[in-house]
Parts: C-alpha cells; structure tokens; sequence
C-alpha cells in the first residue's frame, strides 16, 4: 500500500501480519528483549521489511538499531523511514544523493480517542478537520490529519535533528488530489537555493482500514 504514494526514487516493502520465523540480528532482539510479544513481532516485521527495501536499493543486509529518540539508524548514504500499526507493518528507503528527506506512517483508519485531536491540533487545523468531516464524513480526517503530522516529525528529525512538537508544523490538506503540505513553524536550519526550506508536501492514502502518508524530498538535479 504504501508504495502507491512513493516516488520511483524510494523502494519499499510492506506487511499486513507478521510472518513467522524472520531471520533478525540478535542485536535487534537484544533492544526489545525485555518488551511485550507484540511489540517484538512488529519490530521484527518492520526490520524485515526495511532489509527487503534495501535490498532494492543493493545494500546488504545490517541491523538496524535504534538511535536517539528511536529513529532507526540507516547504513551510511541512505535515508529511511519505518511504521507500523495493528496489522501493517512497512518500510521506504533511499539513496541520499536522490532524497533529501523521507518519512512515512500507517494508522488504522479509525476515529482517534477522545482528546486527542484536541491536544494535537490549533485552531486552524480544527477548523480544516470539522470541514472535511462536513464534506466526505466517510473519512476520519482527525485520524489523517494525525497520521500526517507524524509523517512530518519523521521526515524532519533525521534530516534536521531538530524534533517537532504537534503545534510546530500546521497542516494543509487537498482530499480531491490526496495530497498535503505542512508548514514549520519554527526556525529551520535547512536551506534551498539559499532560502529556509520551512513548507513539505507529501502524499496520504485511505483504504483497507488504514490511513498511510509519505514525505519525500527529492534533491535538485
């Protein structure tokens, strides 16, 4: 699935269980030795799935550990990104000297919990939320409009080390085209041509119970 909204410049694989017996470093098991058995079967499945990414890319297989704040920590020259929610796991990855930055996430395709979408959102974005429900309520837009801001702290933090809270990036959404843009709004320490590069656009997808979205930046040239 996540596929369908990735340009041909980022391989991926995905997942809707979590097959048995996946071959895992045990430097991986030994980081989620102590978690619930849920929780290693996912991370397993979402390596697995990264591993068969890179493969595409022709980059041997390595494990893959977690770094500051859980970001996986990618081979030297490639970029990356890893989701995973109940019954979907998926990974995208690319050479560097293609993508600037890249981030994805899954999430089932489900009103959030009560709360939520208040502690998330401003006031703008609320505003975007109630007009989409009003449009097309076949769509949880508070559960993709939170799928989208995880896409953007995904695909800022490795390429920044600059981390994002909720009310730092504010969301814009095209549900004809399935499209979005997200502006920063703090400072940003990344440039193009000289300027700040403070706007991403991405792409979402609703279907077979999941809300999944995409941010990559390709480079110039």
């Amino acid at each position: 699935m996540i596929e369908r909204i990735l340009p041909s410049a980022v391989m991926s694989s995905d997942s809707y269980g979590d097959p048995p017996r996946i071959p895992q470093d045990p430097r991986e098991t030994l980081v989620v030795s102590r978690a619930v058995a849920s929780r290693r079967r996912e991370f397993a499945t979402a390596r697995w799935c990264a591993r068969r990414a890179l493969s595409e890319l022709g980059v041997p297989p390595v494990p893959l550990l977690p770094g500051p704040h859980g970001a996986p920590r990618w081979p030297d020259a490639v970029v990356g990104s890893i989701t995973h929610c109940a019954g979907y796991r998926a990974a995208a990855v690319a050479h560097a000297a293609r993508v600037r930055m890249l981030g994805i996430d899954a999430e089932p395709h489900a009103p959030l919990p009560r709360g939520v979408l208040e502690s998330i959102c401003l006031p703008e974005e609320r505003i975007l939320v109630r007009d989409l429900t009003a449009a097309d309520p076949d769509v949880h837009w508070d559960r993709v409009l939170f799928c989208l801001k995880e896409t953007v702290y995904k695909s800022w933090y490795p390429a920044t080390g600059q981390r994002l809270e909720f009310e730092d990036a504010r969301i814009s959404v095209d549900p004809a085209a399935r499209t979005f843009s997200a502006r920063i709004l703090v400072a940003s320490p990344l440039r193009q041509d000289g300027r700040p590069v403070n706007v991403l656009t991405g792409r979402w997808l609703a279907g077979d119970g999941l809300v999944v979205a995409a941010i990559a930046v390709l480079r110039a040239g």
